[in-house]
């Protein structure tokens, strides 16, 4: 008798009508058997000919037909034969073993390969297993069986071989994942298409933010069904999940292709760190250490620890400024919030109201110091206003040498008129020494005594009552555009300025000094200036003093003052010409030598009517030294309206002589104007 067929025979009509798995039909009837369900077909003879007596649909072959026929089937209870197949899915593929036991013939096939042969008339049920590899995909499985006398009998299994040590082929990657998140619940659920593998265990679910590592999110057992439900932290990050199936010999597939999901919003920023609160007068300050993902920040205040809690603000920064009650404890808690209103947890800091605070700094120090007194000036950073108002001061410091030394601070009384307000002051100090470096600070005082750090420090030279010392080195060098004075630069460090006198000797041997004005500086040397008016060959005597910051200075006449005596070269024409203009006024430098002075210059006024119709033009000549001689300077005569020439052609460092004359059309001289210029080259 056949098991399985006796329960397909007596369900056949429920099952039909139900969608059921074991189902038979007619010989003449059609029938399609769903995989993994065989379709067995049976014959009244041993050669699988002709049509079937009979199609059904098998979930295993474990048939014992003892001495008849099959149930339900009309066919001679010897020489009669069924075939099963079936064609499926393996998925992976990977080691199976097929078992078959039978009493009489079997053979079975795979895609066509006979793997089994037992194909004789026994009185005995004989049996076979065969391991084999079955490849990835879809195969075809045949049982051919033969009841020819006796007993009959048909057994036939085919498993996967699950050891770990046998089976090394992972299973297919999940295919068909589907992701949907729904936003009230802010969960994601996930579907994909089950696997074909016939040893699977089950599957695993992966999530993580590109580009982190992959995490398993479905929990340390194996999912069993192709579903899952998961709730990954509402941030409104974008999750990518992959799905990875798993057989039963513990080998893990590599993972499906990602989906993603977009989370809703709803995990506020982390809690700010580091929170202080610092204490100044009646002010507090609170500051903690940013996060990330925030646009604000709210501030609370309590009296008690336990609340309640008051907002006093908001604010975008990592500071918060209040005012407190002095000595008194208050409680403050800050949190963050980021763009769609997601709080973070509160930070907590007590203060006890006390000032600890130094004010900042003063800033900016500068002096005006003069013989006998020294005023240092500052400027007080903002916030010193209250603290100013209710007692708050400034202390200056002082200390020997050109550096600050904080061993070596002397306080400085500042004297009467040092006035100073909660934006900055100054000091007058009258008891500083005298003609040598100290270097100030000053600090700002708040009510409560706390201290500001020093300032930057303030160098500076002391005043004095005394005149630098004599100048040293001075020399007088003659030259075609004046005497070149020059001397050695003081040792002193208080020199601000020097300045060269002329003077001439007199019948007794004494100097009578003429101009301090009569030297003139160019840029090119700090120790050297160039003295005189027309070199015409006099004699003078030349002195050199130091002026001190101070205003102090020796007079040229005093003792100590060295002086030196040069002769002037003598530069004039030696053709002697008559001046006897009379046309009108003249005009004309005579000593010049800026940097922007292009050469000697002259001007004049054409204004006797009478003589001045007749004249042609002009022409202005300059000596040449060479030749004896004065010589045009242009070409032909300058136009009659002309009033004004420059000597662009003339050298700097010489003295250069000219004539001016109105010539008629006749070529006679109306007049001549004769004037020298020493075109300075001045160091």
């Amino acid at each position: 008798m056949t098991r399985n067929r006796l329960t397909a025979l007596a369900a056949t009509a429920a099952l039909a009508a139900g969608g059921g798995l074991i189902t038979a039909a007619p010989a003449s009837a059609a029938v399609t058997c769903a995989s993994p369900l065989w379709t067995a077909q049976y014959f009244g003879n041993t050669a699988f000919s002709g049509t079937p007596k009979l199609t059904a649909c098998d979930s295993a072959i474990a048939e014992n037909y003892g001495s008849g026929d099959p149930a339900g089937v009309t066919l001679p209870k010897d020489n009669f034969s069924v075939r099963w197949s079936l064609t499926r899915d393996f998925g992976s593929g990977g080691p199976f073993r097929l078992s078959a036991a039978t009493q009489d013939g079997m053979r079975v096939y795979v895609d066509g390969v006979r793997k089994i042969d037992l194909w004789k008339n026994v009185s005995t049920t004989a049996r076979k297993t065969l391991d084999l590899t079955v490849p990835a995909g879809k195969h075809t499985l045949r049982v051919d069986y033969v009841a020819w006398t006796g007993v009959a009998n048909a057994g036939f299994t085919y498993a996967p071989r699950t050891e770990a040590t046998v089976d090394t082929v992972k299973p297919l990657a999940p295919a068909g994942l589907t992701a949907a998140y729904d936003r009230a619940t802010a969960r994601t659920t996930l579907r994909w298409t089950a696997n074909k593998e016939l040893d699977l265990a089950g599957y695993r679910v992966y999530r993580r933010l590109s580009p982190t590592q992959w995490a398993k999110v479905s929990g340390s057992s194996l999912l069993t069904s192709p579903s899952f439900v998961d709730a990954a932290p509402a941030t409104g990050q974008t999750f990518l999940y992959e799905v990875r199936a798993v057989d039963k010999a513990g080998r893990e597939s590599t993972g499906s292709l990602d989906v993603t999901a977009a989370t809703v919003d709803r995990t506020g920023p982390a809690a700010p760190t580091g929170l202080t609160v610092t204490g100044d007068a009646w002010w507090a300050t609170l500051a903690w250490q940013g996060t990330a993902d925030v646009v604000k920040y709210e501030v609370y205040a309590a009296s008690a620890a336990t609340g309640p809690y008051e907002l006093l603000g908001t604010t975008t920064t990592t500071s918060y400024r209040t005012d407190a009650p002095v000595n008194t404890a208050r409680h403050y808690r800050v949190r963050a919030l980021d763009a769609l209103g997601n709080p973070s947890a509160y930070a907590d800091v007590t203060g006890d109201g006390v000032d600890r605070t130094p004010p900042k700094s003063p800033v900016s120090l500068n002096s005006v110091v003069r013989a006998g007194y020294t005023d240092v000036y500052w400027q007080q950073p903002d916030g010193f206003f209250e603290d100013f108002d209710n007692g708050g001061s400034y202390r200056v410091y002082r200390s020997p040498g050109k550096t600050l030394d904080p061993a070596a601070l002397t306080p400085v009384t500042c004297a009467e008129g040092s006035d100073q307000t909660s934006t900055g002051g100054g000091c007058h100090d009258l008891d500083m020494p005298e003609g040598t470096y100290v270097a100030y600070a000053v600090t700002a005082v708040d009510p409560a005594g706390n201290e500001s750090a020093l300032s930057a420090p303030l160098v500076v030279r002391t005043g004095d009552r005394v005149a630098p010392g004599p100048v040293t080195g001075v020399t007088a060098v003659p030259r075609a555009d004046g005497v070149l004075v020059s001397w050695a630069a003081s040792t002193e460090d208080d020199i601000e300025r020097y300045t060269a006198w002329t003077g001439a000797r007199q019948a007794d041997g004494t100097v009578k000094w003429l101009s301090s004005t009569a030297c003139r500086e160019g840029t090119s040397d700090p120790l050297a200036t160039l003295c005189g008016d027309l070199p015409d060959g006099e004699t003078y005597v030349y002195a050199v003093v130091a002026e001190d910051l101070w205003g102090n200075a020796l007079s040229p006449s005093d003792p100590k003052v060295s002086v030196v005596e040069a002769t002037e070269l003598d530069v004039r024409p030696s053709v002697t010409v008559t001046k006897d203009w009379s046309l009108g006024s003249t005009s004309h430098g005579t000593v010049i030598g800026g940097p922007t002075e292009t050469g000697p210059s002259v001007s004049w006024r054409c204004d006797r009517t009478a003589e001045c119709d007749s004249v042609e033009g002009y022409r202005i000549s300059r000596w040449n030294a060479a030749t004896k001689a004065y010589e045009p300077l242009h070409a032909g005569l300058l136009p009659v309206d002309t009033r004004a020439y420059t000597d662009t052609t003339a050298a700097r460092g010489a003295t250069h002589f000219y004539t001016l004359q109105a010539v008629r059309a006749d070529g006679r001289v109306m007049g001549t104007h004769v004037w020298s210029c020493v075109f300075q080259d001045r160091v």
